[in-house]
């Protein structure tokens, strides 16, 4: 059976998953509506990609016999007004989303709770992974982004990111 505390952080968790995938269709919809449907196209993918993080932390909690309670998602609140403020607000909120991993899996820790740990691994190396890719935008962004051919072939390169399943470690 799973600590209360460390229950009550997944399923927070869970609720903070999918607030990134809505974070994340707004970035899309945002830069479609900009003509860039290769950045948006990279958002849709990282969107789904948040669902299936959420939907992995749910598994977790079923598994462990632990009830799920979904709240509501906020709406978005970035203001966008050019397409660096989408790439800069994704990687913060990566960062943001590390630091609750991390609290979650420090909680386990304190709790010598191994089992979820274990389970913790692999979204503690998903997320520098995430970090990773973000921070890889805003640097091209930077270098390529003002130059429209730059921008167009950046585009391009995005457009070709494909969705796949996450392996998990209890795949």
């Amino acid at each position: 059976m799973l600590n209360e505390k460390i229950a009550k952080l997944i399923n927070e968790q869970i609720n903070k998953e999918f607030y990134s995938a809505y974070l994340y269709l707004d970035f899309a919809n945002f830069c479609e509506d900009e003509g860039l449907d290769g950045f948006a196209n990279w958002y849709e993918v990282q969107a789904q990609e948040e669902r299936d993080h959420a939907m992995t932390f749910r598994g977790y909690l079923k598994d462990n016999g632990i009830k799920v309670t979904l709240d509501a998602i906020a709406k978005p609140d970035k203001k966008l007004t050019k397409v660096m403020d989408a790439l800069e607000a994704g990687l913060e909120h990566e960062k943001y989303v590390t630091s609750l991993i991390n609290n979650i899996y420090h909680e386990a820790f304190e709790q010598k709770d191994y089992k979820t740990m274990q389970f913790l691994d692999w979204f503690i190396k998903e997320q520098l992974e995430e970090e990773k890719n973000a921070e890889d935008l805003v640097k091209k962004m930077k270098l390529f982004g003002a130059d429209a051919r730059g921008l167009y072939l950046l585009n391009q390169e995005l457009s070709t990111r494909v969705y796949t399943a996450p392996t998990t470690n209890k795949d």
